[in-house]
């Protein structure tokens, strides 16, 4: 093989390597059965991706809460974050998460609330209840009692679940 023919194959070679680096190549996941639903949205999103959440709930009173919410990477890294600081800091207090929790598995009024080793005083609990109420977290339904509204349900639990990480 010549000078020249060995130099044009290397450049041959040098071109391939480059055209592969400025086309990416989607990622697989190791493996499709434990990763059904990043398949499923991958299937389906092109880059720069996106996220889901999603997810069905039976809950102790019956009710159950089926939701999927997704949106791109894009409109989230663009999005104006700070519209949803009530809602996130709703949820960054140790009394709150107990009073979502004990509402989740079925502690429906303020009395079984307020009734709670270690919640504080009535007062404290209705403080509580009002910022979960106000951030959407909670629902009152009238009489002193409370649900976590379906469509929050979900979102919720996937919030906690990412809190785990």
């Amino acid at each position: 093989m010549s000078d020249t023919d060995r130099l044009a194959a290397l450049e041959q070679r040098v071109a391939a390597l480059e055209q592969a680096l400025q086309t990416p190549e989607r990622a697989t996941t190791p493996d499709a059965d434990t990763f059904w639903a990043l398949e499923g949205l991958t299937s389906r999103v092109d880059d720069p991706g996106a996220v889901m959440i999603t997810g069905h709930v039976t809950l102790p009173d019956g009710r159950a809460a089926r939701w999927q919410e997704g949106a791109g990477t894009a409109d989230l890294l663009d999005g104006d974050w700070s519209q949803h600081v009530a809602a996130l800091a709703a949820l960054a207090h140790p009394a709150r998460i107990r009073l979502l929790q004990e509402v989740l598995r079925g502690a429906a009024t303020a009395n079984d609330l307020i009734r709670l080793d270690g919640m504080g005083t009535s007062g404290q609990v209705y403080h509580h209840l009002r910022q979960l109420v106000a951030a959407g977290w909670l629902h009152s339904l009238g009489g002193g009692r409370y649900e976590v509204p379906a469509a929050r349900v979900v979102p919720l639990l996937t919030t906690l679940l990412g809190a785990r990480r």
